[in-house]
């Protein structure tokens, strides 16, 4: 195959592959619960508290110093200008400016790489070199287009020393505790690797050579005997098989798996991929030891070393605080409207039939976790199922006359704005199951294998499967699989926009569905 031929994306096949391997029938004995043996156990306690992106604290710094410099230079203005010439339109437009020119600038002499960030000294000339160019350049700009009479010269000259002393000083503060973070582990990316031996001792030393490596490896799975793998490698331990890797996943805080296995052993990596793609992290290909080449765009790189990017970690960094902020403001904002609603199915239930007006059952969350959803009692209280023991069907004796209302209407689920605001819910998401949840004796997630790569992200009020008509009663493995694709279609495609498009189209389609009762 020519160069030219080689395909862009290699491992989008490969991700086909997995996702339509992993919704097919699978294994039992895969999902059983599996205990983590003593040393993986321990290394587990080290990383149960999340780490920070470097990502995210880029993007952060970017914007803090934008507004330090907005504000570094409003503030000579307002204190200096505005009692001698009142207000002016020009003045923070140039503001403006001068703040995005300087972020740009700074930007491109990398100095919001987080080595950058991490030293105390290393940027300071780049900064100073920066402002220098960037008011230099508005200088000479108001020079030759005549504007140079509208600006006080004091304004300008004192915006540049503000400016600058309040970056330095902004910067050496950063440096303090961005060195902190690195001395207490926070700020790295956490990776685990699959496959062992010499194919992983090539990649821990490549790891290991790059200077500006964040990565922090945390141990190696694998299925192999120790003749075959090792129970050291480059120093780093064994920590159990392929099964404990995922139970290993779901009690630390890591953000990336490595699978150090040849490309052309694609059966074994598609057999892998298949039973770890479930955990919300970053899936890599180790890419340094394999003769066949890509495009370079088919690439991510750690320093030097290269990786084919299988599979993201869905709605990471900023794009999780982004919709973390939108499902707080539209929470509250249903809490406001839906208040008198709520409130008059309260008394309907407590007038209807005796018990508590709050029904508490678990459920999954993100990763798995194990989660209390709040909803509006619509069962009598002495046959209520808390452990989804049995579906509710049409006409269920269980269910009051007020529940069968608001179960068709889901206004019982509207406590569950405030499982948002927890922070256990998102209000769009794939639907939280019952942990028993079953159809015809079987787990939901022995019908479908894939079925917990729906715990990537927080489950939600409403969701991509529900608002196409997936909701109500699960007669057979059709509508849980249906469910299930629906609901990765949604972690695949995530926007604000979406999440958006969903909410609004909730209340049409929930109102007239036909299957909820």
């Amino acid at each position: 195959m020519s160069k030219s031929d080689q395909p862009d994306l290699p491992t989008a096949a490969l991700k086909d592959a997995v996702r339509s391997a992993a919704l097919e029938r699978g294994d039992k004995m895969s999902r059983r619960k599996v205990e983590l043996n003593h040393r993986a156990r321990q290394v587990a306690s080290q990383f149960t508290v999340n780490a920070i992106s470097p990502h995210a604290l880029a993007t952060g710094v970017r914007l803090s110093e934008f507004v330090l410099l907005i504000a570094a230079s409003l503030a000579v203005y307002v204190f200096y200008v505005v009692p001698q010439d009142g207000w002016a339109l020009h003045y923070p437009l140039v503001i403006i400016a001068m703040a995005a020119l300087s972020v740009v600038g700074i930007q491109t002499g990398d100095g919001y790489q987080v080595q950058a960030l991490r030293g105390r000294f290393s940027t300071l000339s780049r900064i100073v070199l920066t402002l220098s160019l960037v008011f230099g350049f508005l200088a000479l700009l108001a020079f030759f287009s005549r504007t140079a009479e509208e600006f006080s010269r004091v304004w300008f000259a004192s915006a540049f020393g503000v400016s600058l002393v309040t970056l330095l000083m902004f910067r050496a503060g950063l440096s303090l505790l961005v060195r902190r973070w690195f001395q207490d582990g926070r700020l790295e990316r956490r990776a685990v690797i699959l496959g062992g031996g010499e194919a992983a001792a090539e990649l821990l030393s490549a790891l290991e050579a790059q200077p500006d490596n964040d990565i922090r490896v945390c141990g190696i799975f694998d299925d192999r005997k120790n003749d075959r793998s090792p129970a050291m490698v480059a120093g780093y331990p064994k920590l159990g098989t392929i099964a404990e890797l995922v139970e290993f996943g779901r009690q630390t805080k890591i953000d990336m798996l490595i699978v150090s296995l040849p490309l052309t052993a694609e059966s074994r990596v598609l057999e892998l991929l298949k039973r770890v793609w479930v955990l919300p992290v970053d899936i890599r290909l180790s890419a340094h030891s394999n003769k066949l080449r890509f495009r370079p765009r088919s690439y991510s790189y750690v320093g030097a070393v290269p990786f084919l990017d299988v599979f993201d970690k869905p709605i990471a960094d900023w794009d999780s605080v982004l919709k973390r902020g939108f499902d707080i403001l539209f929470s509250l904002l249903g809490i406001v409207l839906f208040a008198p609603v709520m409130a008059a199915a309260a008394l309907a239930i407590k007038l209807d039939s005796k018990g508590p007006v709050l029904f508490r059952q678990q459920r999954y969350g993100f990763n798995n976790e194990v989660i209390e959803v709040l909803k509006f009692r619509s069962m009598y209280v002495e046959q209520e199922d808390k452990m989804a023991a049995k579906s509710v069907t049409r006409d269920d004796p269980r269910v009051t006359k007020v529940g069968r209302f608001i179960r068709r209407t889901s206004i019982d689920e509207l406590p569950q704005f405030f499982n948002v605001l927890r922070g256990n819910l998102s209000l769009v998401g794939p639907r939280p199951h019952a942990v028993n949840a079953h159809v015809k004796e079987q787990l939901w997630d022995e019908v479908v294998d894939g079925y917990f790569g729906r715990h990537k992200v927080k489950p939600g009020v409403t969701g991509w499967a529900q608002i196409n008509g997936w909701r109500g009663e699960v007669t057979d493995e059709m509508k849980i699989r249906n469910r299930v694709e629906h609901d990765l279609y949604y972690i695949e495609n995530w926007s604000v926009l979406f999440d958006l498009y969903i909410l609004l189209l909730t209340p049409f389609k929930l109102f007239s569905s036909e299957n909820a009762y």
